[in-house]
């Protein structure tokens, strides 16, 4: 199969806009890369992004109600607007491209042509090369706001519409591309459908709960999904988001202050609920990763939980240990990575057992993603730790093959 990945060229950029090269902007990752010999060293990107309403028109003919599908049709061909019929969205999508001096997504105007792969293949394979990556987990950017559409059935409708046009027309076109696949977590049993259909395909190599939705992890209606996905043998992230129309984030008058908020706070709730609620010992066996909150929140609300419920042990009787040794035990995606408080992030390290837990993620192509080299230039961490973070982790978390010849592959 042509993989569609394209020959390096000469590069040459003096300003940067909407319409610039992805290999363009990420140069100086590929300088760095090729400085550390990434080359040998197995990297996966658990946290990558496209922005599926570019492709809304090929995904609208995989909506299975026929009206809807016709709304949307009739809309990309006959009317204007944003976002796309049938999305809930909030505009404020438009200042992460900051103010229009950082621009990576408000529009991808990049060219592609030629290629016998999809472009939205295309534009990950131009980043995941450029950056040294081996494996990338890609994620939906609009898609993220679905968990609170105002018309319940939407979530539905658009989510597996979205997961099965994923599936055929992107990851079936990169064995180097994988997904944690939409769960529509407003309708439980849609949700455990979604999780039977996907079950086999290596490609979906685990499932994902958007986090910005007001749904109580631990309702009883879900105890057969997390049974399903524990049996299925994939894990289940919970990806974070922005959402300035909460009663919190309202009283915010700055999308900078918003964004460091939301993003957070949507996991802490969840966390909370998923440990107070013992989630943790009624499947052990699955495993669970917080994904685009960073990390500062993880030691503050350790160190909250362990306190209360050390006074109020009854109100959690599920429990056999403290709620930080299970938040210990499960995964955490690094981006954004909080390095400005060098001691700060060393011991917050040193609480998640970060050798063992975090995954690399670079959040791609959003104002504020990292590179490998930001785990890699790390002080106060071993080689082996670094690589273990970068990918090795992540392999072992996914069942991924680290290919011969690199560092960390089986002999």
């Amino acid at each position: 199969m042509d993989s569609g990945v394209e020959t390096p060229r000469e590069i040459s950029v003096k300003e940067i806009t909407a319409d610039t090269d992805t290999r363009d902007i990420l140069e100086n990752a590929r300088k760095m890369g090729v400085e550390r010999d990434f080359d040998d060293k197995f990297i996966v990107d658990v946290d990558s992004h496209h922005v599926e309403t570019e492709s809304w028109a090929e995904m609208a003919e995989y909506i299975e109600d026929e009206v809807i599908r016709f709304q949307a049709v009739d809309h990309l061909t006959n009317r204007t607007g944003s976002p796309p019929y049938g999305l809930n969205g909030d505009l404020a999508l438009r200042y992460q491209d900051v103010g229009g001096r950082v621009i990576h997504q408000g529009k991808r105007g990049e060219k592609v042509e030629g290629s016998s792969v999809h472009r939205d293949v295309v534009l990950a394979q131009r980043a995941y090369e450029t950056m040294g990556v081996d494996y990338t987990v890609v994620f939906p950017t609009q898609l993220l706001n679905l968990g609170t559409h105002p018309q319940y059935h939407m979530e539905g409708v658009l989510a597996t519409a979205y997961n099965r046009w994923f599936a055929d027309r992107i990851l079936k076109d990169d064995p180097k591309l994988g997904a944690m696949i939409y769960l529509p977590f407003g309708d439980a049993e849609l949700a455990c459908k979604t999780v039977e259909e996907f079950a086999d395909n290596d490609s979906v190599i685990g499932f994902m709960i958007t986090s910005v939705r007001h749904k109580p992890v631990h309702h009883n209606r879900y105890m057969k999904l997390y049974g399903l996905m524990q049996e299925v043998g994939k894990p289940l992230g919970f990806h974070a988001g922005y959402y300035w129309a909460d009663e919190w984030t309202k009283q915010i008058n700055q999308f900078g202050a918003m964004h460091a908020l939301s993003f957070v706070w949507c996991n802490v709730v969840h966390m909370t609920n998923w440990v107070w609620n013992g989630i943790p010992e009624k499947f052990p066996e699955l495993k669970t990763i917080w994904i685009e909150s960073g990390l500062a929140w993880v030691p503050w609300l350790m160190q909250r939980l362990d306190h209360t419920y050390l006074m109020r042990q009854s109100e959690a009787p599920l429990l056999k240990k403290l709620p930080s040794e299970y938040m210990r035990e499960m995964f955490y995606t690094s981006q954004p990575l909080e390095t400005d408080h060098p001691r700060a992030l060393a011991s917050t390290f040193e609480m998640i057992d970060a050798p063992n837990s975090l995954l690399y993620a670079s959040d791609w192509p959003h104002w504020d993603f990292d590179t490998p080299s930001v785990i890699w230039d790390m002080p106060g961490l071993s080689e082996e730790d670094k690589l273990k973070i970068m990918g090795l982790n992540a392999a072992k978390l996914f069942n991924l093959e680290v290919p011969k010849g690199m560092q960390g592959a089986a002999k």
